[in-house]
């Protein structure tokens, strides 16, 4: 048996390891000789001709830190990986604008020397700053996942070379432009100094410098300068399209043509446009047309997203007729449509490969629900997400629904709230939908029964007993993982009152 050590001893070493824990790591070895090298600038610059490419990384970090500018413009011409990730170190470092510059001069000079030297490797120069998010703080791991990071995706098969005659000067050898990844972020206010630079780098570039951005987002500006920008852009680079803009259709029509050269847009989300009450019949099919011609030149498109689009009322169609591929998702809200839209959307959609489906916002209340029934039906394969919120369906309407529902193998959430539906009919939906396996949450409104008058004034007794019930049913029926919450909007405040399984009230609810 071990001695008993005195408590005096124990309360010593554990303050002891307390304050061993407590006290910050001692500076790597690597870290402080890149600082000391760094003082000398001239040393430094001529050491990266031998410098082994494993330390670039932490003294490019050091550089950028101490706002080395002249030494990371050097870095980045002896950058020895096939990319590099400056956005990811932009977003853990403000940068000082000089140092952005820097970078950017370290590429120009880069890209003007011929013959290019010999240990040129960048291909990328990234700008986003939620990519490559681990590579400058877990260089110390594992070579292996870094360089899987840094070395272009596909390596291309090295072709046979052909004899020529020394004599004969040969063809002028093509110079591979380099390509800077950036998202791409246009709204008006404050000018943005670094984009301004980086396109007048572009600019001077002589097509050298390709600007490639993966995800473009577009908020208030005015159309002329959105044009001057992506005049500048690579346009078949964007894979996702956001118009936050409070359009006239008209607007649209000018940056259809914009649209039609992104053949590689996976995402398109289009809000707010809106028709001039000044513009013509002939005018507005133009634009129209203009707009959902360039979906055909749109093969890799995969989710679209519509929301208050003043036109889409009895032209569905023309836009839905003109989709290449299947989609995964597609989400009409707070738009106007008809029946025979709903009829077009039903019959007409490519539902092959469709996981979600939003409809939220769209008036259903006057139309018939054999469209819908129809469409869920079709859609009941792939179907993991169905937003039926604030579309007005009534009881009549949505039990004609729950037989194509209880058909949707996959789905996983199906949300309704906003719906004048009564206590019976949701518990009719449990009952179509208990054998749905992968369902697993279902945000449904506070019954009718639960309010106290025609304002809407939610009862809160009343809703906790029906939802006590709807969890009782659950539970009886073999499926109590099954989330069920009721949501609806308070009509003096416009905030939603969830109930699951305590309310989570509105002010409006809560005690002064």
């Amino acid at each position: 048996m071990w001695p008993k050590l005195p408590q005096v001893y124990l309360q010593d070493s554990f303050q002891s390891r307390f304050i061993r824990m407590s006290l910050p790591a001692p500076p790597r070895l690597v870290d402080l000789a890149s600082q000391s090298l760094l003082k000398d600038q001239a040393l430094a610059i001529a050491a990266l001709e031998v410098l082994p490419m494993e330390l670039f990384p932490p003294l490019f970090t050091a550089a950028f830190a101490g706002r080395y500018s002249e030494t990371l413009k050097a870095m980045v011409q002896a950058w020895p990986f096939a990319c590099l990730p400056l956005g990811a170190l932009m977003k853990e470092q403000q940068p000082h604008q000089e140092i952005f510059q820097a970078a950017l001069d370290g590429l120009d000079v880069l890209l003007a020397q011929e013959p290019r030297p010999r240990r040129w490797k960048l291909q990328v120069l990234d700008l986003r700053k939620n990519a490559h998010q681990d590579f400058w703080t877990v260089w110390s791991g594992t070579r292996a996942s870094i360089y899987s990071l840094l070395e272009p995706e596909v390596a291309q098969p090295v072709k046979k070379r052909q004899k020529v005659d020394s004599c004969r000067p040969g063809p002028k050898q093509t110079l591979a432009p380099v390509e800077v990844l950036i998202d791409l972020c246009l709204k008006e206010g404050t000018p943005d100094e670094s984009l301004a630079y980086l396109i007048r780098k572009v600019k001077q570039g002589k097509g050298l410098l390709h600007l490639c951005c993966k995800k473009l987002k577009i908020f208030a500006m005015p159309m002329q300068n959105i044009k001057k920008i992506l005049k500048m852009v690579q346009l078949d680079s964007i894979q996702d399209l956001e118009v936050n803009c409070t359009w006239k259709l008209s607007t649209l029509g000018k940056f259809a043509l914009h649209l039609g050269q992104m053949g590689n847009l996976r995402r398109l989300l289009l809000s707010h446009i809106h028709m001039s009450a000044h513009s013509t019949p002939t005018k507005e099919e133009q634009c129209v047309s203009q707009f959902t011609s360039q979906f055909l030149r749109l093969h890799y498109l995969e989710e679209l997203y519509l929301d208050s689009i003043s036109f889409l009322k009895d032209r569905l169609d023309q836009v839905l007729s003109c989709l290449k591929t299947p989609l995964e998702t597609l989400s009409i809200t707070n738009c106007l449509l008809s029946e025979s839209d709903l009829t077009h959307l039903s019959q007409h959609l490519n539902v092959s490969q469709l996981k979600d489906l939003g409809l939220s916002g769209v008036n259903l209340t006057c139309m018939s629900a054999g469209p819908l029934q129809v469409l869920i039906e079709r859609a009941s394969a792939t179907l993991q997400d169905l937003d039926l919120d604030e579309c007005g369906i009534m009881d009549s309407q949505f039990s004609a629904i729950l037989p194509a529902l209880s058909h949707c193998s996959q789905l996983m959430t199906f949300s309704f709230c906003g719906n004048p539906i009564s206590m019976a009919v949701l518990e009719d939906l449990l009952h179509h939908t208990v054998g749905l396996s992968k369902l697993s949450h279902v945000l449904y409104p506070a019954p009718l029964e639960s309010y106290e008058d025609v304002r809407g004034t939610l009862h809160l007794g009343r809703l906790a007993h029906l939802h006590a019930r709807l969890k009782q049913m659950l539970q009886e029926l073999g499926r109590p993982g099954m989330v069920w919450f009721s949501a609806n909007l308070c009509p003096h405040c416009g905030d939603r009152t969830f109930y699951d399984p305590e309310p989570i009230l509105c002010p409006c609810y809560m005690p002064v």
